[in-house]
């Protein structure tokens, strides 16, 4: 097995007011070389928002954008005709293909907490299209729930790769595993809130940890715990 983490306090960051991010990889204003991403996961950014802040209507090409949100409201509005208010608990994807434009604004009265990941498609120029579910905390306790996978279904998000994201929320004392198919798959564990010990590691709120060259991940939960799961390729 082999495995690296970034700690909360070593990642990027730009705060511009309105808006602070956390930069895990190379992003924006953040350049750093030895983080231009893990595999094909190419973003990942831990982004608070205030009330009244947003992102004006800009476009993507090509790219899996995946919003998770955690805390506050939020809005999305796109150039298919979507117009929608994401609630904590919401995820929504944007597979970009050929092309799409799209504002998110923090709607509500309290600060916006959301992960923005983006993940390399697996074909190109496809038709753009958008996806939203909905997966309340409280239905979640003690469950590693699938929130995007390349399988079609109807209680996650399609996504454009062969790749898989899983929320889990966990009390203290639960033990997982997480099976995984070594060849050209490897996962990145995000610590939403609590701490975890994944493969013998230990990783606080806000850490991330990439393991590869394994065949099954082992999580521990010292504490109740919340964090993603992501299982991507390495490469295309």
């Amino acid at each position: 097995m082999n495995h690296r983490i970034i700690r909360a306090a070593e990642r990027g960051l730009k705060d511009i007011g309105w808006l602070q991010s956390n930069f895990t990889f190379s992003f924006s204003s953040y350049a750093n070389p030895e983080r231009s991403g893990f595999g094909l996961l190419r973003v990942f950014n831990d982004d608070f928002v205030q009330k009244g802040g947003g992102f004006g209507l800009h476009a993507h090409q090509n790219m899996e954008i995946i919003s998770v949100l955690l805390a506050g409201r939020m809005n999305h509005k796109d150039s298919l005709g979507y117009s929608e208010i994401i609630e904590p608990g919401g995820v929504q994807i944007m597979s970009a293909g050929t092309g799409l434009r799209h504002e998110e604004y923090n709607v509500g009265d309290d600060e916006v907490n959301f992960l923005q990941i983006w993940i390399e498609p697996k074909l190109g120029n496809i038709a753009p299209r958008y996806q939203r579910r909905q997966f309340p905390e409280e239905k979640r306790r003690n469950q590693l729930v699938t929130i995007v996978s390349n399988d079609e279904g109807t209680t996650h998000c399609w996504i454009n790769q062969n790749a898989r994201l899983s929320l889990g929320y966990f009390e203290a004392g639960q033990q997982l595993s997480y099976p995984l198919k070594p060849l050209n798959k490897a996962i990145f564990v995000f610590v939403i809130d609590g701490s975890l010990t994944v493969n013998g590691q230990a990783v606080v709120k806000r850490d991330s940890i990439g393991l590869w060259d394994t065949d099954l991940i082992s999580i521990e939960c010292p504490e109740e715990s919340r964090f993603i799961i992501i299982e991507a390729p390495i490469n295309s």
